[in-house]
């Protein structure tokens, strides 16, 4: 599948935060968005997942024209995971997840084995089975990633939309939530995602949208992520090395403070 966006204008109000923005996302890419704050990223993805209506141009799946979606079916093509997120209530672990199945169900229906299993195959295939029974507010700040990435899932979704998934993350729990978009694409999901981390477009996005405060670039990480453009969006002096691996070279950005 390919989600298209096509000359986007989208803002609040009578302001127009971005425009005339196009890029395409097909399922096994990553693409990922940099920017400082203030410059549209949320804008934008609150217009792809239809929480913003469109101020121009067009937005398409697969050709046809999103606007008219119900919620229903954006939930069943788009899934979202948000930076962060606390329920009213204490919800158990598993609880959270199967919220992720209400795209599939009728307005009176309830989680079915279907369902169930599922749910139960998302969160074994993310590692949280041992969450299960916990308390979703009681849980550590990458858990909770982990476990809104799984209801996501378990909305079968064709493309996912993450807002920062490595926001207030530690190291470990960064390259945690990496590797499994990395996993994600590899089986089919295509993926836009936002960041403040211009290494995390090396470590694993197809492409890239640098955006400024007028106007953006978009195009593969080694033409986008340079030494020059991150000094002008971001005001830091940065060195981009090149780190020998086994397999091969990994780019990295040093700041030079």
């Amino acid at each position: 599948m390919k989600l298209e966006v096509c000359s986007a204008v989208c803002g609040y109000g009578k302001r127009d935060v971005i425009k005339g923005i196009s890029f395409s996302v097909s399922s096994k890419e990553i693409f990922c968005l940099l920017g400082p704050n203030g410059v549209g990223k949320t804008t934008l993805f609150k217009t792809v997942l239809g929480f913003l209506k469109l101020r121009g141009g067009s937005i398409k799946v697969d050709g046809e024209d999103i606007s008219q979606w119900s919620r229903k079916k954006y939930a069943q093509v788009i899934g979202y995971v948000p930076q962060t997120h606390t329920p009213p209530f204490p919800f158990a672990v598993s609880d959270v997840v199967i919220m992720g199945r209400t795209a599939h169900l009728g307005s009176f229906s309830t989680p079915a084995l279907t369902d169930r299993t599922i749910v139960r195959n998302v969160m074994e295939e993310l590692g949280i089975m041992h969450l299960k029974d916990r308390i979703y507010t009681e849980i550590s700040g990458g858990e909770r990633q982990m476990v809104l990435i799984a209801r996501a899932l378990a909305q079968q979704p064709q493309f996912l939309v993450m807002d920062e998934p490595t926001s207030n993350l530690d190291f470990g729990n960064q390259m945690l939530v990496l590797r499994q978009i990395r996993k994600l694409s590899s089986r089919g999901i295509g993926v836009i995602m936002t960041s403040h981390f211009p290494d995390h477009a090396f470590l694993c996005s197809s492409k890239v949208a640098l955006l400024r405060k007028e106007g953006f670039e978009i195009g593969r990480p080694d033409e986008i992520v340079t030494e020059e453009n991150l000094q002008e969006v971001y005001g830091v002096s940065v060195k981009i090395t090149s780190i020998p691996v086994p397999g091969g070279l990994v780019k990295a950005c040093v700041p030079l403070i």
